[in-house]
């Protein structure tokens, strides 16, 4: 296969008064043509952070100590700011976390959509409204002439959301960036999202870098998942050996407090602690005070980088957990 996206050795933080936020360390993934790769970990653990970096939209505290994002073959950390704008919204989209707060609350539903339209294509304004309506149709709006006319304060949680995910791919994008497109939606809603996203991938082959803290989506939508803890990378694998074999304590972890529906009687986990403070990072592995394999080297060596351990599986882990 071959890649679209690669991010390599990225380092991000951010200033704050208490101290700088080191939000990514040393951060490698790949995103491959027409794949998903599902981006998960706690709340906090960096995965936003990575979305804004990719788009060139970190705020002015932060800082990108090291790395590369290549984008095909463009170094989106040195591209100049014409040359990211004219990427955005027409290559790469972006669907935020929180749609309600993405929308300008100030301007109608319409005018955001064409404004989409008209910056990245040559059409005219009636054939740009045209394009935002079908496109509002296809997310499921019963009336979307009703809506483009509508400010985002008048429509729900969901709507919204619709509205984020047609703005994102009105220009077919070759790589869309999902910051956690289902969170707060009923499952009927997040089925539908899910499933226009699958589509956009069979259509267009385009990419999906998906960012979720729900391990149900990741086993249903990802081709392979990056496993974030603390700003770092601790697994990267396809999705079936990671839910069969999950290597980190960290994902196998994650894995026990989830329910079986094939065991009805299998006693839910939960992870005991707390996440590091990002602002006094550990030399070592930040998961060191949570984990449950944790040995001497654990306590000694600096924390272990992303080895394979087999054929595209990577884990970054001393002491890694041996399947049954």
């Amino acid at each position: 296969m071959t890649a679209l996206l690669t991010i390599e050795d990225l380092t991000v933080s951010f200033g704050t008064s208490a101290g700088r936020v080191k939000a990514l360390n040393n951060v490698n993934l790949t995103l491959d043509e027409g794949q998903i790769l599902c981006v998960v970990g706690e709340s906090g653990s960096g995965k936003s952070t990575l979305a804004l970096t990719i788009m060139g939209l970190l705020p002015q505290n932060s800082e990108i100590a090291d790395g590369r994002i290549t984008y095909r073959d463009i170094d989106l950390l040195r591209a100049g700011s014409e040359q990211m704008r004219d990427l955005r919204g027409r290559e790469i989209s972006l669907v935020f976390q929180n749609a309600q707060s993405a929308l300008n609350p100030i301007e109608a539903i319409g005018p955001q959509l064409e404004e989409a339209i008209l910056t990245h294509g040559n059409t005219s304004l009636r054939n740009a409204n045209k394009m935002a309506e079908d496109m509002l149709y296809e997310m499921g709006m019963a009336d979307p002439k009703r809506v483009m006319g509508q400010y985002s304060f008048a429509l729900s949680g969901g709507m919204c959301q619709r509205v984020m995910m047609a703005m994102a791919l009105v220009m077919r994008p070759k790589l869309l960036i999902a910051d956690e497109p289902t969170s707060g939606l009923d499952v009927t809603l997040q089925a539908e999202i899910l499933h226009r996203i699958r589509e956009l991938v069979k259509e267009q082959n385009a990419s999906v870098l998906l960012i979720t803290h729900d391990m149900g989506v990741v086993a249903a939508m990802a081709n392979d998942v990056g496993v974030i803890y603390a700003g770092n990378v601790v697994e990267d694998a396809g999705v079936v050996p990671l839910f069969r074999r999950p290597q980190h304590p960290y994902t196998w972890s994650l894995l026990q407090a989830l329910p079986r529906i094939d065991e009805p009687g299998k006693r839910i986990e939960p992870l005991p602690g707390n996440p590091p403070d990002m602002i006094k990072l550990p030399a070592e592995c930040p998961f060191l005070p949570r984990c449950f394999k944790a040995q001497n080297r654990c306590r000694t060596d600096p924390k272990p980088r992303l080895v394979e351990i087999e054929q595209g599986h990577m884990v970054a882990c001393y002491n890694p957990v041996v399947p049954d």
